[in-house]
């Protein structure tokens, strides 16, 4: 009788741009091959939802959690357009045929989540991506909104450059100005409603916060996403509302389980 595979967890690294990217994949046991979901965090990366990795590996899948360049400790400099470069060609390796077997993935069923920046970057990945089956937001900023607000009102831009400012320690090369002023150039480019058309093939899952969250409130940053894919239509789109802070700080155990069923039936099922 073969024995079983264990669970493991792999160190893992992805070249972009000529920098080093460094990640965690956690393995479930079995021989595979197994569904993948990339995690991506936000800005910084206090929350980087190992704890969602752990549950994601518990109910079968393999679940990467890596830095983006310029972030924790990875060579480059950290800005929102090379931290979208990155999780692109993260998305795109763990499909490499090389990768995808020495790790026992099946490339065919690979979702993105992401919290907060990290939401904003997997719907943005997954628009670009039609080899993405699903993709989870999770109280995801949305910068094309706010660009547009930030235009309209110089103190709420000299609020964000102040607020972005005071997250730098764990990245380099960058600062609160600079970070505001490529938002702000990329503007409704980079809106959420606007993706609605290429994610209309795909199951999407958005999760709002309200009540504590100054910072991606739902009113601004979820409920009119919700109404634009609501129209267009993106005929598979799921979404609720925790009543909670921005981190989902008492909610995870209920957002990994909301997270885990999305994709049971629509990666999985």
């Amino acid at each position: 009788m073969t024995p079983e595979i264990p669970a493991a967890n792999a160190n893992v690294t992805f070249d972009s741009d000529g920098e080093t990217l460094l990640g965690v994949l956690h393995l479930p046991a079995g021989p595979g091959p197994h569904p993948l979901v990339v995690l991506l965090h936000g800005f910084p990366g206090h929350e980087r939802n190992f704890d969602l990795a752990q549950h994601l590996r518990r109910a079968g899948y393999a679940a990467l959690v890596f830095h983006y360049r310029g972030s924790w400790g990875v060579g480059g400099s950290w800005s929102w357009t090379t931290s979208l470069e990155d999780a692109a060609r993260v998305v795109a390796a763990v499909r490499e045929p090389g990768f995808a077997a020495a790790h026992r993935l099946d490339p065919d069923r690979l979702a993105l989540a992401g919290h907060s920046f990290g939401g904003f970057a997997a719907l943005t990945t997954a628009a670009g991506d039609p080899g993405v089956r699903a993709v989870v937001s999770v109280s995801a900023f949305d910068f094309g909104s706010v660009a547009v607000a930030c235009r309209e009102d110089a103190a709420l831009r000299a609020a964000y450059v102040e607020g972005f400012g005071d997250d730098l320690l764990p990245l380099k090369g960058t600062s609160g100005a600079a970070l505001v002023d490529e938002m702000m150039e990329a503007g409704e480019a980079w809106s959420l409603s606007a993706l609605a058309p290429k994610l209309a093939d795909r199951p999407v899952l958005l999760i709002g916060t309200a009540g504590r969250d100054p910072i991606t409130p739902a009113a601004r940053h979820h409920d009119p996403v919700v109404a634009g894919y609501t129209a267009c239509p993106v005929p598979r789109l799921e979404h609720r509302v925790f009543d909670t802070d921005h981190a989902l700080s008492d909610h995870r155990l209920e957002l990994a389980e909301t997270i885990r069923d999305f994709l049971g039936r629509h990666l999985i099922g």
